[in-house]
């Protein structure tokens, strides 16, 4: 690190390095803007892949009789990217969070997600139990192949901010 340079590294590639960035958007006097905006870049970074695992999840064939709510739809709702700058865990990714209220069946994005499937009884009849199997796989291969681009793009957004906060202090 250069002498009057920003008390951070460029390279924020690494956790570290998000963490680094987030500390000094704290030091900053508009540090809550700030880290609004790079919250809303790194969100719009992942969208495409959260576009991607949804129609992944409506590719999932359906059949059988109409059924309100809609399994997949709902679960369709439930794809979005995560950020947070802080705490615990720092990062940013493309979540499936779950299902609560979709027919008693909170972790219907894991299990459509699974090979294994999942147990049902068939119309409520806790006599009957069926085995489901959705489409195997279509979170992960919503991003198999593109996991660089959108490291890519999180980076971009993340040393886009870095810059603006070293232009500031430089």
């Amino acid at each position: 690190m250069m002498a009057g340079g920003p008390p951070f590294t460029l390279g924020v590639d690494t956790h570290e390095g998000l963490a680094a960035l987030t500390r000094a958007i704290r030091a900053e006097e508009d540090g809550k803007q700030l880290r609004k905006e790079l919250a809303a870049n790194l969100r719009a970074a992942l969208r495409p892949g959260a576009a991607q695992a949804k129609s992944g999840i409506m590719a999932m064939s359906s059949a059988g009789l109409a059924t309100a709510p809609a399994l997949r739809a709902s679960i369709a709702r439930k794809i979005r990217p995560e950020v947070k700058l802080g705490g615990r865990w720092s990062g940013a990714r493309v979540k499936a969070f779950k299902t609560k209220s979709l027919r008693h069946f909170p972790n219907a994005p894991r299990r459509t997600n699974r090979a294994r499937g999942w147990r049902h009884p068939v119309w409520g009849n806790r006599e009957v139990w069926v085995q489901q199997h959705g489409k195997v796989d279509w979170f992960d291969r919503a991003f198999q192949g593109r996991e660089g681009v959108y490291r890519a793009a999180v980076e971009a957004a993340m040393e886009n901010m870095a810059r603006r906060i070293a232009d500031r202090a430089g």
